[in-house]
């Protein structure tokens, strides 16, 4: 499971997040946006590195980026003169949620469990904030600017929402992760169904009109794995093993809902540019 999880978490690092960045088109990350190559190269290290000073060492490298990303946030906060619309609360939270991801890194690298979380849980915290946290708002958020009506608005506040309950639920209890799990899913649910009926049809060209049709269909399923897995360890009912989950819902999330996403909004967003 380890070696399948770290894949993943490169496929967040180097891939779905400077990909994601560049879909924000705000000139303010930049700066970010040419650190972040080499930073994700340092993090994307650390995971094959043995556990100890020298693997957290890269992971910090990587958590340096991911800070300076996390502050964009309430700089953006203040240019827009504190703007909590939907749309936009998405986008900061997809800003902030990398740095949890790469706190949680560093301290499993370094082999520490932080604030009591055994290595397990750090190590899957990681992809989590990639996928669940960044990806998910950062659909949410373009969702919601392309269709800004009331199913767009629900996912652009669900996401956010979800994934800080399912946050808080780390430290109080499962009962509360498993209200940020319904949270979240209601949220993707409102993903999918906008990029289905809205995002879908407004497609470009076939592939791109494929690549939403892919993600949307994913999140049925994904969610529902989540829904499962969240209620068996609150209730104490049988439920998918965590290896089974990386390999279905970490699979598919990271594969079918958030690679396939960030390229078919890189193709629309190519397509307006050409057209302007």
């Amino acid at each position: 499971m380890s070696v399948l999880v770290d894949l993943i978490v490169m496929l967040g690092m180097l891939i779905v997040v400077p990909v994601g960045l560049r879909l924000l088109d705000d000139p303010h990350l930049g700066s970010v946006g040419r650190l972040w190559p080499l930073a994700a190269a340092s993090g994307a290290a650390s995971l094959w590195l043995p556990r100890g000073p020298v693997a957290a060492a890269f992971a910090a490298g990587y958590a340096v980026a991911t800070l300076l990303l996390a502050l964009q946030a309430p700089l953006r906060l203040a240019r827009t003169r504190c703007s909590l619309a939907p749309a936009e609360i998405a986008t900061l939270t997809a800003l902030v949620t990398p740095s949890v991801a790469a706190l949680a890194l560093i301290a499993e690298r370094g082999g520490h469990q932080l604030l009591g979380f055994d290595l397990r849980i750090l190590a899957l915290t990681v992809p989590h904030f990639h996928f669940a946290g960044f990806a998910a708002a950062l659909v949410a958020g373009l969702c919601c600017r392309a269709a800004p009506g009331p199913l767009g608005r629900l996912a652009a506040l669900s996401v956010p929402l979800g994934t800080l309950l399912v946050l808080a639920g780390y430290f109080v209890d499962d009962w509360v992760e498993l209200a940020g799990a319904l949270v979240l899913t209601a949220g993707m649910w409102a993903v999918s169904l906008v990029t289905w009926r809205d995002i879908r049809r407004a497609g470009p060209d076939p592939l791109t009109r494929t690549l939403l049709a892919t993600a949307s269909a994913v999140l049925v399923v994904t969610m529902l794995l989540a829904l499962s897995w969240a209620l068996g360890e609150a209730a104490g009912i049988p439920h998918p093993t965590v290896a089974w989950m990386a390999a279905t819902h970490g699979i598919g999330n990271a594969l079918g809902f958030a690679l396939c996403s960030v390229l078919a909004w890189r193709r629309i967003k190519a397509t307006e540019e050409t057209a302007e």
